[in-house]
């Protein structure tokens, strides 16, 4: 699956390689050469809103107005005949862009959807007003922005501006791969996931728009080079609507994607114009394509990868086992409790959901939270992963405190927790999420771990994998990065009997293997009693029992609350 995905990008880099051939070798109209870079130029702009919107999931509508900045740049930098020439001034251009980029991602630390859409256009509006009222520099003495002596004719500006593209699109594969590309991706699917395997979403969204505008930066000064001069309608307001939903319909994340999105930018208002048609259905036809992209969840790079999958089919396959020696070392601990809880109370205004829970995980034990549904496990485990913004009593990790830490900080402090409902990210690998959620795995580590609960090989995309081994790499990804407590929210959910016996002897392990003191939330009670040293039963925010499994299980409050049995019947 990797492999198919790392050849799509290596094709349209060799089909963009044997065009600029092409161009060089003057087999090409001038003219067609012109609309050619033309394709080329929107790509990029395209991969930049590709990064911020494509994989990390926001919504940006201002994408032009960093590319205007960077178009100035190279304007006043033309005009001051700065050293370095035009190469030099693209790039710096592109860093021009990159605190306005961090400013328009600050709101989205806090705004998503709709209401970044609106920030996002404000500023692109903003921008047009500020740009119809000054001139780019050269632009009233028609300045032409001086092309690289090497790159000067069509045909070699072509081959400039392909350069240009391929390294972007290198780099921006690259960083795809990284951990830093993964929380990208794991931000777009959920940020509460993210942030508990210790992501700062913040800096997974801020990263995200200062390269978006970087490179978008990089596009304006391009087109500069490719005009010589410009004016402010090159980068309007609907220039950057228009971009944002071809974007949306092409898959611009893809670099295939992007050209493709070029293509649509470029040659429709080329047809429009033959056909002497208004320019606008263009526009119309693409808000079409991407409400047909969101509705059925497919770009048109996705369906091109899909059919390329079919062509070099790919069967999943389990991790080959591994010895034991290969599993990450356990973290040596100091003895005594790895988790305190202290009378912890959650309120929903008068609802209070836990009152005055208290517990005590001890290190290299498993111990077990059980209780019906609405007894407040969920909320307990909010809580402790940092997940709720208030709460009354004490969470302590090894006697330590864990008040007024978010939950990423609570995650690298060693808190990790799975989740009831799969939260993993579609479009990462097998190995590039336990990469996500613990840092510097080797890869035999990551094989051993992997092949420890029979998930799949690392190459394989967790889109095609069921959803039982799903919860099972949830488990894979917490339990790799060694923390002080492993959280589990019902990981047998959705298992068949024998894969929950299998599952329970893999949980009981996890303290030996890992050092990894573990709290389970299930309701399979055989699943509990096979694998807990200590049970803790909640009822209505309320601690009903706690001690060993045989006991706590056999007590009347407890057949109670889970069967609605009376203490009188059951001794009857």
């Amino acid at each position: 699956m990797k492999r198919a995905s790392l050849k799509a990008s290596l094709i349209v880099i060799a089909a963009a390689l044997v065009a600029g051939s092409v161009a060089l070798l003057g087999l090409l109209p001038s003219y067609w050469v012109f609309l050619a870079t033309s394709v080329l130029i929107t790509g990029v702009a395209l991969q930049s809103l590709g990064l911020v919107a494509g994989r990390t999931g926001m919504i940006a509508l201002c994408q032009m107005s960093f590319a205007g900045v960077g178009a100035w740049t190279v304007g006043y930098l033309n005009l001051a005949e700065a050293p370095g020439g035009l190469p030099v001034w693209i790039l710096i251009g592109g860093l021009a862009a990159v605190p306005l980029g961090v400013a328009i991602g600050l709101p989205a630390l806090r705004l998503r959807g709709i209401n970044l859409a609106i920030v996002t256009l404000s500023f692109a509006t903003a921008f047009d007003t500020i740009l119809a009222t000054m001139t780019y520099p050269g632009q009233t003495d028609f300045l032409q922005v001086t092309r690289p002596e090497l790159f000067d004719s069509d045909e070699g500006y072509f081959v400039f501006v392909l350069l240009f593209y391929v390294a972007v699109a290198v780099v921006l594969e690259i960083l795809s791969r990284s951990r830093l590309g993964a929380s990208w991706l794991a931000v777009r699917h959920s940020e509460r996931a993210a942030a508990a395997h210790g992501v700062s979403i913040a800096t997974a969204k801020l990263s995200a728009f200062a390269i978006s505008a970087f490179v978008a930066g990089i596009s304006g000064g391009l087109l500069a080079g490719y005009l010589g001069t410009l004016v402010s309608e090159n980068f309007s307001m609907m220039q950057s609507l228009s971009l944002y939903a071809v974007a949306v319909m092409t898959g611009a994340h893809f670099a295939e994607g992007a050209i493709i999105g070029g293509l649509l930018v470029v040659m429709f208002p080329e047809i429009l114009r033959r056909l002497d048609l208004p320019q606008d259905i263009g526009n119309v036809l693409f808000a079409i394509g991407a409400t047909q992209a969101l509705s059925t969840g497919e770009t048109m790079s996705e369906t091109f990868r899909r059919q390329l999958r079919k062509l070099m089919p790919a069967r999943v396959k389990a991790a080959a086992s591994a010895p034991a020696s290969d599993l990450p070392s356990p973290v040596s601990r100091a003895a005594g409790p790895a988790l305190s809880i202290e009378k912890l109370t959650v309120r929903y205004g008068s609802v209070v959901a836990l009152d005055g829970v208290s517990l005590t995980v001890a290190a290299g034990t498993v111990a077990g939270l059980i209780g019906p549904n609405g007894a407040g496990k969920s909320t307990f485990i909010d809580a402790v992963a940092g997940f709720l913004s208030s709460y009354e009593g004490g969470i302590a990790l090894g006697g330590k405190p864990l008040e007024g830490m978010p939950a990423h900080l609570r995650a690298r402090a060693g808190v990790r927790r799975t989740w009831q409902t799969n939260r993993i990210a579609p479009e990462l690998t097998v190995g590039g999420y336990l990469a996500l959620a613990a840092k510097g795995l080797s890869a035999s580590e990551t094989k051993a771990i992997l092949g420890w609960l029979d998930c799949p090989d690392p190459d394989t995309l967790v889109v095609s994998v069921d959803a039982g081994t799903r919860r099972l790499l949830d488990v894979a990804g917490v339990v790799a990065a060694r923390p002080a407590v492993v959280l589990l929210d019902e990981p047998a959910a959705g298992q068949s009997h024998e894969e929950s016996v299998r599952l329970g002897q893999r949980i009981a392990e996890i303290p030996k293997l890992f050092g990894s003191a573990v709290l389970l939330v299930e309701h399979d009670m055989d699943l509990v009693r096979a694998v807990c040293s200590e049970v803790t039963v909640l009822d209505f925010g309320r601690v009903i029992a706690s001690g060993p499994p045989a006991k706590v299980l056999d007590q009347g409050s407890v057949k109670k609350a889970y069967l609605g049995i009376e203490e009188e019947s059951v001794a009857a």
